[in-house]
């Protein structure tokens, strides 16, 4: 696995901006290369504010949406449209707003979805659909991503894998459900380690004060069983965008070179 980078910013509004502005470049570069990029986006607040910043961003017009794929790290299993639900606030902070395929939209089942209630079935679900969309050079059962975006939590979690609990120990299933979350709601769906490093490159997200000491343990060699942030990496690149609070834990010789 690569070798975690970081890049601290100020404050976590320039860390939203100045992530919005790398994600635009790496969009372009792969359409540009490809014809197409996939990307995999997080919520929570410093996934929704970089949405944010990218719909402020005057260079989002450089993105070709109709050739964008998008996935999501992990989702709330709950009614559609509900707030809640990270779609739903993805596609108010930015989604609604850009001329996207919506066969190239795909959003995490519902619990009044094709699955009922079942959120087991809900994943089951969304493994095939991932990997209906690998090709044979991507060399498992989930697209190569360009990015995969993740929010880091206060305990360590990324995505709905949470210290400790069973989808954190799987090794082979790309996607699975989650009962019992210790952060509502209980119920989930979300991507595992496994699905996250056939991410070309993975970002983690964090800024605040409460996420301080989550970086310096998930940065310091922990276990990705007792945190998971510790288990995401990408393929080709790991990248730590953090703010200054978040950074506050963490040995300068880790970063060196602070951002504006």
């Amino acid at each position: 696995m690569t070798t975690p980078q970081l890049v601290v910013h100020r404050d976590k509004e320039l860390m939203a901006q100045a992530a919005a502005a790398r994600l635009i470049t790496k969009i372009v570069d792969a359409q540009a290369s490809r014809g197409y990029a996939s990307v995999v986006l997080t919520g929570g607040r410093n996934g929704n504010g970089l949405l944010a910043a990218l719909a402020a961003a005057p260079a989002r017009d450089a993105i070709d949406w109709g050739r964008l794929d998008l996935w999501w790290g992990d989702e709330r299993f709950l009614p559609e449209g509900d707030p809640d639900r990270n779609v739903t606030q993805a596609r108010e902070a930015l989604l609604d707003s850009v001329p996207l395929d919506p066969k190239r939209l795909h959003a995490m089942p519902a619990s009044d979805g094709p699955y009922g209630a079942d959120v087991d079935a809900a994943a089951a679900g969304y493994a095939e659909e991932l990997a209906l969309a690998a090709g044979p050079e991507n060399h498992g059962a989930v697209p190569t991503f360009d990015v995969l975006m993740l929010g880091v939590g206060p305990d360590t979690h990324v995505a709905s894998l949470f210290p400790e609990l069973p989808a954190v120990y799987e090794t082979e299933r790309t996607v699975v459900g989650v009962h019992g979350a210790p952060k509502p709601p209980p119920t989930r769906v979300t991507l595992t380690l496994p699905a996250i490093r056939a991410a070309r490159e993975v970002w983690l997200l964090a800024a605040g004060e409460d996420k301080a000491q989550a970086a310096a343990i998930a940065l310091s060699g922990a276990g990705e069983v007792q945190a998971p942030a510790a288990g995401a990496r990408g393929r080709s690149r790991t990248l730590w965008l953090l703010d200054a609070a978040a950074a506050s834990q963490l040995p300068r010789s880790l970063y060196p070179l602070a951002s504006p």
